[in-house]
């Protein structure tokens, strides 16, 4: 019996349609399943892996809007805001959670300033929230967490609505954990990770930033020991080798007797973090960033040089290349490498590049074991170029110290006195104390130095660094020394009595023990011999009286038993 066509027809149609939708019910349960796995390869830090996923759901399904999402928050989190932008963008033509986007580009609203940008955005997402969904909220406060000025209270209000619609989520935990670190409340963060964790136990990141506040509170033996407990349980988590890296590496700056030994243990898991999570440029670049605080400058190198093989074009690799190449003596590259980074104004240039193209100058300028002054042009330069950096970032001066005393160990005084006079110039800098005894020592060796014409600016300059020293640290008993050393070269004979005198009151009240040693005696025997001096045109009797002193120390003193037989006839 034949069957009529328009049945067999509709029956075909029919037949068509339940397997559409089941082929498109299959599709959407693969994007879902391939979206989580985007996601926990984020969580992980493998954001290559994660890029590659998202894209590849993209292609396979425009309509998944969620995909552009995370892809484009990826794209921010490595600063390739364009790329962002544009999935953004192309996110929001999508038919399926196309509204996340707008949240992307709220943050990127946010990273521009503009906070009422910003909200608006924030609230097309929110229009499109269902009664129970709580997601966009998360997503929301982590924008303002992760915005360039990060607003963690704006972040906690958003959560607290996300706590309304359900109070028991892991990831709204986890978020409030984040938001309340940003926001200083230790205790509040950790009931909120610990809650997470409770919450689902498959969450490492929760348990892992128990130990991000051990670290923060500088407890590091305790840090070390939680990390480690995690890895016991998950080995191939990837961040938490980073947060030992991070961990060792503020550990090492805190003893520094130990220094050496917790850097190579920072680097070390660093190694491991980059083994587990992925090798690409972003990830290199991370690396090379850790190494510059971490001051391995050979590694750099080495991480700066495969990095151009990548990307040749990068500019920040120049960066890198100009950083590394300074440190390891390679000067002329560090001086190429930098100026064309710093020359091209579309790069996001920092303190620090301006400082080590100017650091590169000043050694290829004072280049040379037998050189007696620095090449002027090149210095000035080099030092012009460490005041633009000072005026951008004044923290810059820390960096200072080394290239100074390099200078001073050259015997090369007026330049030493050119780059301390700069880090000096910061009150709240870590070596003010040290780096003015040594910007007062270089002015005054180089106005004692063979053929050296008196310079009395300099010599006042000196004065003052260690006037500097004094009142900062008025124990530091040798500032005294110099500085009436100094007062002798500007021929004031009362600062210089009142200086030695000083120094000596400091000395005496440490007692005999200290007293006995052979540099202070040294000093002491100087102190007399010149105090004497100083009296002898207008007080011969305290003049005999400070001569005495000098023998009562060394009986055999040439120069104090010749000047008392002159000072009684």
């Amino acid at each position: 019996m034949k069957m009529n066509k328009n049945k067999s027809n509709k029956v075909k149609m029919n037949k068509f349609k339940i397997l559409s939708v089941a082929f498109l019910a299959t599709v959407s349960v693969m994007n879902a399943q391939d979206i989580d796995q985007a996601k926990k390869a984020i969580d992980a830090e493998q954001f290559e892996n994660a890029k590659s996923t998202l894209k590849s759901i993209i292609k396979s399904d425009p309509s998944e809007g969620k995909a552009y999402f995370l892809l484009g928050n990826i794209y921010l989190s490595q600063k390739v805001s364009d790329s962002a932008k544009i999935t953004y963008q192309n996110g929001l033509t999508a038919k399926n959670d196309e509204h996340f986007n707008y949240i992307g580009l709220g943050q990127m609203d946010l990273n521009k300033g503009d906070v009422v940008a910003a909200k608006a955005k924030f609230e097309l997402a929110r229009k499109e929230m269902g009664r129970r969904d709580f997601g966009e909220y998360v997503y929301i406060a982590r924008a303002y967490m992760n915005a360039d000025k990060p607003d963690f209270k704006a972040a906690i209000q958003t959560l607290n609505l996300a706590n309304e619609r359900n109070a028991a989520e892991p990831q709204v935990l986890l978020a409030f954990g984040d938001a309340h670190y940003g926001d200083k409340n230790q205790n509040a963060a950790y009931s909120a990770y610990r809650n997470a964790f409770q919450a689902d136990n498959s969450l490492i990141r929760a348990k892992m930033q128990l130990g991000v506040l051990l670290k923060g509170a500088k407890a590091y033996t305790e840090a070390v020991k939680a990390f480690n407990d995690v890895i016991a349980t998950n080995p191939n988590y990837g961040p938490l080798y980073r947060e030992l890296a991070e961990t060792y590496y503020y550990w090492a700056l805190n003893v520094p007797s130990r220094n050496d030994e917790y850097m190579k243990e920072a680097l070390s898991y660093y190694e491991k973090y980059m083994s587990l999570t992925d090798y690409s440029l972003a990830s290199r670049m991370r690396h090379a960033d850790f190494l510059i605080v971490a001051h391995d400058y050979k590694a750099l190198e080495i991480e700066a040089e495969k990095m151009k093989q990548i990307d040749k074009v990068n500019p920040r690799i120049l960066r890198y290349l100009g950083y590394s190449a300074y440190y390891n003596d390679n000067v002329d590259v560090a001086i190429k490498s930098l100026q064309d980074y710093t020359a091209n104004t579309t790069n996001s240039v920092i303190s620090l590049d301006y400082l080590y193209l100017g650091l590169a100058n000043i050694k290829k300028a004072t280049m040379g074991a037998d050189v007696t002054a620095a090449e002027p042009v090149l210095f000035n330069k080099g030092i012009e170029l460490i005041k633009k950096a000072v005026a951008m970032e004044s923290a810059v001066v820390n960096d200072l110290s080394e290239a100074g005393k390099g200078l001073y160990e050259q015997k090369l005084y007026k330049e030493a006195a050119a780059v301390f006079e700069i880090s000096t110039s910061n009150k709240e800098s870590k070596n003010f104390l040290l780096d003015n005894f040594y910007l007062g020592n270089s002015l005054y060796f180089d106005n004692t130095k063979a053929g050296a014409v008196k310079d009395t600016i300099a010599l006042r300059k000196a004065d003052i660094a260690f006037g500097n020293v004094i009142e900062a640290s008025p124990a530091t008993q040798d500032a005294y020394v110099y500085r009436a050393r100094t007062n002798t070269l500007l021929g004031d004979d009362a600062q210089m009595i009142n200086y030695y005198q000083q120094y000596i009151d400091i000395v005496t009240k440490k007692g005999p023990e200290e007293m006995a040693k052979a540099a202070v005696k040294g000093k002491l025997i100087e102190a007399y011999n010149t105090m004497a001096a100083g009296y002898a045109n207008t007080d011969k009797v305290k003049a005999i009286e400070f001569f005495n002193k000098t023998l009562a120390i060394d009986p055999a003193n040439g120069y104090a038993l010749q000047s008392v037989e002159m000072l009684k006839k």
